[in-house]
């Protein structure tokens, strides 16, 4: 794949660096962050970006830095994809806004009417927009609850779902999520996930025991809704073990429980399909997309069974920046990059590199316990040696050297001992492998 095969302006697609990471440009600009932004608004790598496109970040300092974090699955069609930009200077050559709830504009129908086309399942389907992934995720469970007549919701553990006062409470993890931010929403109940590094169950057992724990604690006459991420994202990748998710949408439709895939992270040929799940050939009742739907731009819908979408009573779903027309010109044109460059299939030739790289470091250190993930969204599980205690500390070392090299990496899991890996769907082999180089030399220099 060639610098330019998916997107970005043209820029040289190399890693370079040229000063100390962060540079003294950056330096000046964190202490005028530290003045203005808020505390709690934290950031991984801080250097500030002036350009970006293919598989490379360009800081303020003249670094240029490969990216195998996407923004966090939001720019798989790369950083400004021209059919994103052509289709966001004619719209704002046009209009910027008017809310689709005063007057409407094609460019949202059109991206509901792909997203019909594009989500499992070839019932009726239709879509509300909205802004962000917790929105779409809070509005799947008011869908659902007043599609039901009930009210609980259960979630899973290591289940990230939002920022939201609801979506807090539908989240495993405290910090820093949830931390003092309490009392949270009533009526959400966790269920035990699939993992299989660490319960050793097949699919179906799993999904045995998680549904054992809906029964008894929550009981499915009063249950709403079962909403899971396919493949995990902030909980640490976490892939179900095959027949998990058939076994719970199988549940969930004999006892008319809505089932909601949470696909904001997995979405968008992530995993080597158009959604993750697709892999087993699940079909959910709902399914919340956000992040790489756009782009880069705040969008995100949620998709349902036409009869669920239209239980709800005129004008109980919306918001005024919901579908925003420049944002749904942006979907639609990173829709478009997708489609013309198979980039669900680009996805699985990533992750095939990425997981062979991943494989020959775990030779020379076993710390990595396990790797995991589909397509291009890949992980590795950092243990103490022979045993699934987490090794945080390691995990920070290397991703401390990553970021001092010249390569974006991202960290994840309940206990912080989990790299993902997100590279843009447009980078190209060569810097892939760069990239890995760089990862290769942080395990051996942390060893």
């Amino acid at each position: 794949m060639t610098d330019s095969a998916v997107g970005g302006p043209t820029l040289p697609q190399e890693r370079r660096l040229v000063t100390a990471i962060p540079g003294p440009a950056s330096l000046e600009r964190l202490d005028r962050k530290k003045a203005y932004v808020a505390d709690g608004v934290g950031t991984t790598l801080p250097v500030f970006v002036v350009a970006a496109g293919g598989g490379v970040l360009v800081d303020v300092d003249g670094n240029s830095l490969i990216d195998l974090g996407s923004g966090i699955a939001v720019t798989s069609v790369g950083n400004a994809a021209p059919a994103v930009t052509r289709n966001v200077h004619a719209q704002v050559d046009a209009f910027t806004h008017t809310c689709f709830m005063v007057t409407p504009y094609d460019g949202y129908v059109d991206v509901c009417a792909a997203l019909a086309e594009l989500t499992p399942g070839d019932h009726a389907k239709k879509t509300a927009l909205f802004n962000s992934g917790a929105e779409a995720v809070e509005n799947a469970v008011k869908i659902a609850r007043v599609a039901t007549g009930k009210d609980a919701v259960v979630v899973f553990d290591h289940a990230y779902h939002g920022r939201t006062n609801l979506t807090m409470a539908m989240t495993a993890k405290n910090m820093p999520y949830k931390n003092g931010f309490g009392p949270f929403a009533g009526e959400v109940y966790r269920a035990p996930m699939s993992y299989p590094l660490r319960d050793g169950l097949s699919g179906e057992d799993a999904a045995r025991r998680a549904i054992d724990v809906i029964d008894k604690q929550v009981g499915a006459a009063n249950l709403a809704c079962i909403v899971i991420e396919p493949i995990q994202g902030e909980g640490g990748f976490v892939v179900p073990a095959p027949g998990f998710l058939p076994a719970l949408a199988a549940w969930a439709a004999a006892n008319d429980v809505v089932f909601i895939a949470d696909e904001i992270q997995s979405g968008f040929c992530r995993t080597g399909d158009w959604f993750a799940s697709d892999h087993e050939g699940v079909v959910p009742d709902m399914i919340t997309t956000a992040k790489g739907i756009a782009g880069g731009l705040p969008l995100a819908g949620v998709t349902g069974r036409a009869e669920l979408m239209d239980s709800v009573h005129v004008g109980g779903l919306g918001g005024t920046y919901g579908g925003n027309p420049v944002a749904c010109a942006a979907a639609l044109g990173a829709i478009e990059e997708m489609k013309d460059g198979a980039l669900h299939v680009r996805a699985r030739e990533l992750g095939d590199r990425m997981h062979a790289r991943l494989e020959a470091i775990a030779v020379d250190h076993d710390v990595i316990a396990e790797i995991r993930g589909r397509g291009a969204m890949m992980a590795i599980e950092l243990c103490a040696p022979g045993t699934t205690d987490p090794d945080p500390a390691r995990t920070a070392a290397v991703a401390a050297y990553c970021h001092q090299h010249g390569v974006v990496t991202l960290t994840c899991g309940t206990w912080g001992n989990v790299f993902r890996f997100l590279p843009p769907l447009s980078i190209s082999d060569a810097l892939l492998d760069e990239a890995f180089d760089v990862v290769a030399e942080a395990f051996a220099a942390t060893a």
